[in-house]
């Protein structure tokens, strides 16, 4: 059973864990709480100085036990987010083997994140909010699990030129919604994040900022172009989340938790 780890608690037992899972949070720690305060998400690197994140840790992500996993990790997740703090997030790291952190392509790895999404989502029993739209063409929609919606960001091995989106493991973070509730353009304190974490995006990645990058509720956002960014500015021109979720639920899949 996959569970949910503190920054405090794997600070103080991550010797006890696998090599991969101490290799790979010592990697992120370097890159987000770097010294200079270079990485652009400001709430991201807050959320981890101040012990809000919540870190899992997730099997090859080629594997059916990793979707049992992720499954798992969002339920408990779901819980318990209101109360790590305002800038929460869930961080999960996927064991990469050799041949997955070199020979997967940004395209590879995109298809990927889209199976993993789909994978968890046939197996959700709960319905999504009202609120949010179940067609991701609208601009209310969201990844949603056990009736709370998430921002979902992917970050991958093979990322160069957008370096925000490099990671040595495949990573995957849900942002509950409601962190956004203060952080968007309806609100001073949102325009000003906005600007700093674009001017910070511009020094930290060698490729202007992605075209898709918007603000949630906006009439020309959509939400699933943001959660997996390519290194150039190309996007999917149709949301593959759908055909990924009908596709495991038309299988039958099922998890054993």
């Amino acid at each position: 059973m996959a569970h949910l780890n503190t920054k405090v608690w794997l600070d103080e037992h991550l010797a006890e864990l696998p090599y991969w899972q101490q290799d790979a949070f010592r990697q992120f720690t370097s890159m987000i709480a770097d010294p200079e305060g270079k990485y652009p998400c400001i709430p991201g690197r807050q959320g981890f100085l101040s012990n809000h994140l919540r870190f899992g840790f997730v099997a090859d992500p080629r594997s059916e036990e990793s979707a049992i996993e992720v499954a798992q990790l969002l339920h408990q997740y779901g819980e318990c987010s209101r109360d790590t703090g305002k800038y929460a997030s869930l961080v999960l790291f996927f064991e990469t083997p050799e041949d997955l952190a070199e020979g997967f392509s940004i395209e590879e790895y995109e298809n990927l994140f889209w199976s993993i999404l789909g994978r968890v989502s046939a197996v959700d029993t709960v319905p999504w909010p009202n609120e949010i739209s179940t067609d991701p063409s609208h601009p209310s929609w969201e990844f949603c699990f056990d009736g709370h919606p998430y921002f979902a960001f992917c970050a991958t091995p093979a990322h160069e030129l957008r370096r925000s989106r490099h990671t040595p493991y495949f990573v995957i973070a849900f942002q509950p919604r409601w962190v956004f509730e203060n952080i968007n353009d309806s609100t001073a304190f949102g325009r000003n994040m906005k600007k700093q974490i674009r001017k910070k995006l511009a020094d930290y990645d060698s490729v202007p900022a992605h075209p898709s990058l918007q603000w949630y509720g906006q009439e020309s956002n959509l939400e699933w172009k943001q959660y997996f960014l390519r290194d150039d500015e190309s996007a999917p021109s149709k949301c593959p989340y759908t055909y990924m979720k009908n596709k495991f639920k038309a299988i039958g899949i099922k998890f054993h938790s």
